[in-house]
């Protein structure tokens, strides 16, 4: 797309949280903001993030955010190893398909930074015609993250929309 070209009409996402400490304001979450500018840098309306503790609450937010049939949802915490770390185990049922190569890029982006991002257990998928991405809790697991779906996030979503071309 050429600078001359007008943006389409922005698409919606959506940011959700899974913070047992944050959803009872312990601490504030600083992901949220981090996705939520990146995305609006990216021409897309963002719902405002939900944030739910650990757990069966991550599960029943996603439902109720696939409703608003957004083009994105993207997820940040409870992909680790800890028992209430349930979010990829909240997240595969909704999906009618996986993107396994998205989480493959996102564990090894992560890992040139990181030993830890090889514990990352989240899931990338397609649940009808919205793609979700589970990222990590932490603020710089996230920016890695979205360094990895910069290049292909508007791909994903000319695909779910029924565009076909080839960039």
């Amino acid at each position: 797309m050429s600078a001359c070209e007008p943006l389409g009409a922005p698409r919606k996402a959506a940011i959700l949280i899974s913070s047992t400490r944050a959803a009872l304001g312990i601490y504030e979450d600083a992901s949220a903001p981090i996705i939520a500018d990146w995305l609006q840098e990216q021409n897309f309306d963002v719902i405002p993030a939900v944030i739910v503790p650990d757990g069966p609450a991550v599960g029943a937010a996603l439902q109720g955010m696939l409703l608003a049939k957004p083009s994105v949802i993207i997820t940040s915490g409870g992909t680790g190893l800890s028992a209430d770390d349930v979010t990829p185990e909240q997240t595969e049922p909704l999906l009618d398909r996986t993107v396994p190569g998205i989480m493959e890029a996102l564990r090894a982006a992560g890992l040139q930074k990181t030993p830890m991002a090889s514990l990352s257990r989240g899931h990338a998928g397609i649940a009808g015609e919205t793609f979700i991405v589970n990222l990590p809790g932490s603020p710089s697991g996230v920016m890695d993250g979205l360094s990895v779906l910069a290049p292909v996030l508007t791909h994903i979503c000319d695909q779910l929309e029924g565009s076909h071309a080839h960039h």
